[in-house]
């Protein structure tokens, strides 16, 4: 990667031509894999309703077949290209990551490189984690929850029964994703806004409490009106907090250390030239 980018001032058009091409291997890659992800995009949505058939057997409803139902014609159908859009973007991120970085990088100094090139690997891998979580515990944790209001009928009873669209759904979940992937990267922005001195360690520890409460308040924004996925994403929200702290103590003292060595090699520099 680092072959193809060049430190030498460059002009407004080179830029824009160099944006245009960068634009076009993003784009490029998002089309390809758009294409490639509408092709299955039933296999795709089937794959996203395992949670569903999880949460089924959890309620110990396991006679019951798990059914989605669409009430308009073309429901389905751009319910499909959502999940393609969607699964696109997840497997087109590396290459259009690699081109914000091959834009971006010429204007950094070497050791700005070095510093945000982990950020760039960070990133996808936190948001995984983040999405992983929702896929194979939120999800059928909140579907659970709502399986469990369903009525059987009966003597003096209506039967009431759980019967999701496949947009409401693709929607859940999508928000879900999205919601748990963006909080995940709480590390990676305060790791950054550390590095780049806006922010203290200390700060942060200070700022604990109206964490607390932001977190709860972006869950409930970000997530479906329940408790049980409001709660599921403000715990892993402050504990996350925790961890930021604990990163940007990290790089305190790492930086604290490479100016004690920088500054003992000025001393030496110093004293030898004094002695010569």
């Amino acid at each position: 990667m680092s072959g193809d980018i060049e430190d030498k001032p460059q002009p407004l058009l080179e830029h824009l031509i160099e944006l245009r091409q960068r634009l076009m291997w993003a784009v490029g890659a998002f089309f390809v894999a758009f294409l490639v992800c509408f092709y299955f995009a039933k296999q795709l949505f089937n794959i996203l309703v395992l949670p569903f058939k999880w949460s089924v057997e959890w309620a110990g409803l396991t006679h019951r077949n798990v059914e989605l139902i669409y009430t308009a014609p073309q429901e389905f159908f751009f319910t499909q290209i959502k999940v393609a859009m969607f699964s696109a973007l997840v497997i087109a991120f590396p290459v259009i990551a690699q081109q914000v970085y091959k834009f971006v990088a010429p204007g950094l100094y070497k050791n700005e490189r070095a510093a945000f090139l982990p950020f760039l690997i960070a990133s996808p891998i936190l948001f995984l984690i983040g999405a992983a979580l929702v896929y194979f515990f939120f999800t059928p944790m909140v579907m659970w929850f709502f399986l469990s209001m369903e009525q059987g009928g009966g003597e003096g009873q209506v039967s009431i029964q759980l019967l999701p669209k496949v947009s409401e759904y693709l929607s859940l979940i999508m928000s879900l994703i999205l919601a748990f992937g963006l909080v995940f990267q709480l590390p990676v922005i305060s790791s950054l806004l550390v590095r780049a001195g806006f922010i203290t360690s200390q700060t942060l520890a200070e700022k604990r409490k109206y964490a607390i409460v932001i977190a709860f308040v972006v869950a409930a924004v970000l997530t479906p009106p329940d408790p049980v996925s409001q709660i599921g994403l403000a715990l892993p929200a402050i504990l996350l907090y925790e961890i930021s702290i604990y990163t940007a103590r990290l790089i305190e003292r790492q930086r604290a250390s490479a100016s004690n060595a920088q500054d003992a090699e000025n001393e030496v520099a110093a004293t030898q030239g004094e002695a010569e």
